[in-house]
């Protein structure tokens, strides 16, 4: 593995990962602070990356960026070390996060970072895109939570948009674009995020991943919906996946849905992330 310090610009992180005698290794890490990629697994079946950041969160102005490449053949995890703080903006100055992704041939990216936390009067914006090689495969977890609600802080930040790109080749397979913002009226409203603090979407693509949304797709259809369910959970096809949304009054329980849910990378990481968070 070569670990290369990014020049000087703030914020930045890159993993390049490639094929190497049979493993997926580690080529390349990167990152300058505020950012922070911390790499466990840099040669296996599959390797890991974590991503963090110095002081725990982001603050205003702060602007972060993720490259990501995948060799042919690879397998890749990537997950955060505990929810993406944003925290307060008096003077609504944004913070904002970009992260890119190529996927090579018959490559897996699992990229499934715990929520982003933003906390009262946050302004945060992230646009994430990942082009797919043919026969790449993808799941990719993004979700939000409320806030800080244990003292009172309940869907108060200024702004939130987070902006989900699939590409296929040249072709975008799929766009998914989620804006939260007061000014639209209050967020707390009963057809806004009414009772729920945390929403999730789960999106699954590519010919190895297709059987494992199959049947997540049949599992989902097979369950009632109760009035006034603590967890709802819906899912539609999407080209060899699926894509699942969840809303639920705990947090806790959309983390309980998703590691259900993603149980199956076991068979295809040799473990699965959350076994390493005890």
């Amino acid at each position: 593995m070569t670990s290369l310090a990014v020049g000087s610009r703030p914020g930045a992180a890159s993993l390049a990962v490639d094929h190497i005698a049979g493993l997926s290794t580690v080529t390349s890490a990167r990152s300058h602070q505020p950012a922070k990629l911390l790499v466990p697994v840099p040669r296996g079946p599959s390797v890991w990356a974590c991503t963090s950041s110095f002081g725990g969160g982001l603050v205003a102005g702060d602007q972060t960026r993720l490259d990501i490449r995948l060799g042919s053949e690879t397998r890749c995890y990537i997950g955060s070390q505990a929810s993406s703080k944003i925290y307060r903006s008096p003077a609504t100055r944004p913070t904002s996060h970009v992260t890119t992704a190529t996927v090579g041939p018959g490559a897996l990216l699992v990229f499934a970072p715990d929520p982003v936390q933003p906390f009262a009067q946050a302004s945060y914006s992230q646009s994430q895109r990942f082009s797919l090689a043919p026969n790449a495969n993808l799941v990719l977890v993004d979700w939000i939570n409320a806030g800080r609600t244990a003292r009172g802080e309940r869907w108060a930040f200024h702004h939130y948009h987070s902006r989900n790109e699939i590409f296929l080749g040249p072709e975008r397979m799929f766009l998914d674009t989620l804006v939260l913002n007061p000014a639209d009226g209050p967020l707390t409203a009963p057809h806004r995020m009414g009772r729920f603090n945390g929403l999730a979407t789960l999106t699954l693509t590519g010919p190895l991943l297709k059987p494992y949304a199959s049947s997540i797709l049949d599992e989902i259809a097979a369950q009632p919906a109760p009035r006034r369910a603590p967890l709802l959970v819906s899912a539609s096809p999407l080209r060899d996946g699926v894509i699942v949304r969840i809303a639920g009054i705990q947090p806790e329980d959309i983390g309980c849905q998703l590691r259900h849910l993603l149980e199956f990378l076991q068979e295809l990481l040799h473990e699965t992330p959350w076994n390493r968070r005890g």
